[in-house]
């Protein structure tokens, strides 16, 4: 009884928050361009970049049609094109000065990553670790947003894997360890190419996108099994620091980092205990440390007084609504408007959207999005906005900006419509769920539109 409640109230909190972000035109980018079209939301193909400075280059959608540019750094360009892919280059009434977003990859239309719906139409896409952009994958995005945190305009979106390596799994407890580091994996982690942990056996390489939760710890937004091809990558606060020796510890493994390249806006100087940091080596530790190739800040958050900043993480350090860390930045947010639930779930290992502005290095928070409760939950957490298509009735799947959908559950909700209503000609639908299992988004919601 107690677990139904808890349902209905974040279905009905989830309608609520759909009906506040509106709509938008489904002009924009073109299938091909930088990934984000239908060919880029195919499973993508790991040829992402280990090279030193690592989190710049990629193979940058590799994927993509003749309307994108590709620079040598591997970024490419997206270009506006297809009416079925990206935000029309009007739809989104975004106004605000250059923010910065952190999170994963909510859904697609253009692109939504913490409830804000970016307009890509003349984005970067700059992948390390993957040729397509995914549910579930961190990136930061860089742009525009609209005052009320709902849409925006994006003008660089980066992402890369923020774990890699060979699993011990643990399906009983939901999580799996990688390289010393804890994975933790809750109701809103993307599964993209197996069902379950039960199915991967001990010692599976595995890509892992997440949030830093702690020290070891990463709450999974997405995980791959995939070939042992590439080398090593761990994410991180840096702990027992020692410049003479050269080395740090990631969680439970030693990093020797005397012969890595830095960042431009890390050098090796700058280290310090508790910065945030991607770490990448060519070669998993035996019995020594994990020998660094390059290592890099992970997703930097700006400082500047009066930035504009959304960050996706999972609380720690709680005091109260007023003093809290996500990422290592202390966040206010008790002037904040509570989105998704009520302030008395707050607390350690809560997963929230905060949305607000720097100010004296604080982020004073204006929205707070509860994304996951542990042990209750969360509404539902991806969105996809666009064109049925290869629906089939049979099955009750179907795709939607490339993305395949399962809407065969009997408890699906159809909005303004029926399931037959997707065996047409450009049906464009909302569809909405909570779970990404083997790759497919299990339905909870379709609005015809």
């Amino acid at each position: 009884m107690k677990n139904s409640l808890i349902r209905r109230t974040w279905c009905a909190l989830a309608l609520a928050l759909l009906a506040s972000c509106g709509g938008g035109s489904d002009g924009g980018v073109s299938s091909g361009a930088a990934g984000l079209g239908n060919a880029g939301l195919q499973a993508p193909a790991h040829g992402g970049s280990d090279n030193a400075g690592g989190d710049a280059g990629g193979s940058g959608g590799s994927s993509g049609g003749s309307s994108g540019s590709a620079s040598g750094d591997g970024t490419t360009t997206a270009g506006a094109g297809d009416s079925d892919s990206g935000v029309g280059s009007g739809g989104t009434g975004a106004t605000s000065a250059t923010a910065s977003a952190v999170g994963s990859v909510d859904g697609f239309g253009s692109i939504i990553v913490g409830g804000i719906r970016y307009n890509v139409d003349s984005a970067a896409l700059r992948l390390a670790d993957a040729s397509a952009l995914q549910l579930g994958m961190t990136v930061q995005v860089t742009g525009t947003v609209s005052p009320d945190f709902t849409s925006g305009v994006a003008h660089d979106v980066q992402s890369a894997a923020d774990l890699r390596g060979p699993a011990d799994i643990d399906p009983g407890n939901a999580s799996l360890r990688v390289l010393g580091t804890t994975v933790h994996l809750d109701s809103n982690t993307v599964m993209g190419n197996f069902a379950s942990l039960s199915d991967l056996p001990s010692g599976t390489h595995v890509q892992v996108w997440g949030l830093p939760a702690g020290s070891g710890t990463l709450r999974a937004t997405r995980i791959e099994a995939q070939p042992a091809t590439q080398g090593p990558v761990v994410s991180g606060f840096i702990a027992q620091l020692d410049p003479a020796l050269g080395t740090f510890m990631l969680g439970s493994v030693a990093v020797d980092y005397r012969s890595a390249s830095f960042s431009a806006d890390l050098p090796a100087g700058a280290l310090a205990n508790g910065v945030l940091v991607r770490v990448r080596a060519a070669a998993a530790p035996g019995s020594g440390p994990l020998v660094a190739t390059g290592v890099t800040r992970w997703y930097a958050t700006p400082q500047a007084p009066g930035t504009t900043v959304q960050i996706e993480g999972v609380v720690t350090n709680y005091q109260s609504i007023a003093d809290f860390r996500l990422m290592g930045v202390k966040v206010d947010a008790s002037a904040a408007s509570l989105v998704g639930g009520p302030a008395a779930p707050m607390g350690d290992g809560v997963k929230v959207v905060v949305s607000g502005e720097i100010q004296s290095g604080t982020l004073v928070a204006r929205k707070l999005r509860i994304r996951s409760v542990p042990g209750a939950g969360g509404p539902p957490a991806f969105e996809l906005i666009g064109t049925v298509a290869h629906y089939d009735a049979a099955t009750g799947r179907f795709r939607v900006r490339g993305q395949p959908v399962d809407a065969s559950g009997a408890e699906v909700l159809f909005v303004n419509g029926s399931a037959a209503g997707l065996d047409g000609t450009a049906v464009q639908v909302t569809v909405l769920g909570s779970r990404v299992v083997d790759g497919v988004l299990l339905a909870s919601q379709v609005t015809f539109r």
